[in-house]
């Protein structure tokens, strides 16, 4: 079975293009990674304080049993870690 020739044209059209878009963004810079290091720095920190916030909160209203503290730390790191993901997976795509 032949491949189809436009698709291939297309194919090569997309990759052409990728390249050319690679040649003009050039190198990053330390500036873009300092901001990326501080931007996955954050999406961590945030819901991290946020889960520890709700976590003292509940436990004020609600004492004894399990330490809600430190579900809402363990909820929000893994919360955190997961936004963190998607934005260096997000990034990863730009890249290509």
């Amino acid at each position: 079975m032949k491949d189809d020739p436009q698709r291939m044209s297309r194919e090569v059209e997309r990759k052409a293009a990728r390249r050319l878009q690679s040649r003009r963004a050039g190198e990053r810079d330390l500036w873009f990674w300092l901001g990326m290091f501080g931007m996955v720095g954050w999406s961590v920190a945030i819901p991290t304080l946020a889960g520890i916030a709700i976590g003292l909160w509940a436990d004020r209203h609600w004492p004894g049993g399990p330490s809600w503290s430190l579900t809402g730390l363990t909820l929000g790191i893994l919360l955190g870690c997961l936004n963190a993901w998607y934005w260096v997976r997000r990034e990863g795509r730009h890249e290509q």
